[in-house]
């Protein structure tokens, strides 16, 4: 079963869509739900996998990366916590684990995948599956799904401003949560997962 839902970021350089997805597939751990972020970038598809996938870029947009990128390797990502790589295919698709260790799979699986756009853009799509119910956030309870929306929808915009070279130099990605310009991302991610929450949980009552 899969919901679809699209909504929009503003950037600082006009409106950019984002269409997000919710789908239920199985992982390494188990069942799965997962959101997806599709968005075009104009930007050859090397600089964005170059992006995606190098440590010293990464730690500019999207978290401290530290460790080895390669299939096997592992890697940690600040408070997104630990990882390893399953498979990598550059330019076009990146597959990582999220936590687990001796043989037992992680709670979470990410695929990046990349193909080429129209006049030299790159369509990213980003998937993240998880095994949870929920996260604890300041002492409370929320769906995982819907708390992907605050982590990943600033950065969906930092990723745009760095293709760019428009990425302010003071930006830290271990708090894009409390830059006063990445609201209107974090507010929009959320609710667009909050309705597609919403109506997978409804499809599932009538079912």
């Amino acid at each position: 079963m899969t919901t679809t839902s699209t909504t929009s970021t503003t950037t600082s350089d006009g409106l950019i869509t984002t269409e997000y997805e919710l789908r239920h597939r199985r992982i390494a751990a188990g069942e799965a739900r997962s959101a997806v972020f599709r968005r075009v970038y104009q930007a050859p598809i090397e600089d964005v996998w170059d992006a995606c996938t190098d440590v010293d870029r990464l730690r500019r947009w999207y978290a401290p990366v530290e460790g080895d990128l390669r299939v096997g390797g592992r890697f940690t990502q600040g408070d997104f916590g630990p990882g390893q790589v399953l498979r990598c295919e550059a330019p076009r698709l990146l597959t990582v684990e999220l936590g687990g260790s001796d043989g037992v799979p992680g709670p979470d699986e990410i695929e990046l995948r990349l193909t080429p756009g129209p006049d030299g853009s790159t369509v990213f799509e980003f998937e993240h599956a998880t095994t949870l119910d929920s996260h604890e956030i300041g002492g409370q309870i929320f769906d995982a799904v819907y708390c992907m929306g605050g982590g990943y929808g600033p950065r969906l915009v930092t990723l745009e401003q760095h293709l760019r070279g428009e990425l302010p130099d003071d930006v830290d990605p271990r708090l894009l949560h409390l830059r006063e310009e990445l609201q209107p991302a974090i507010e929009h991610s959320m609710a667009a997962l909050a309705e597609l929450l919403a109506a997978d949980k409804a499809a599932g009552s009538e079912e």
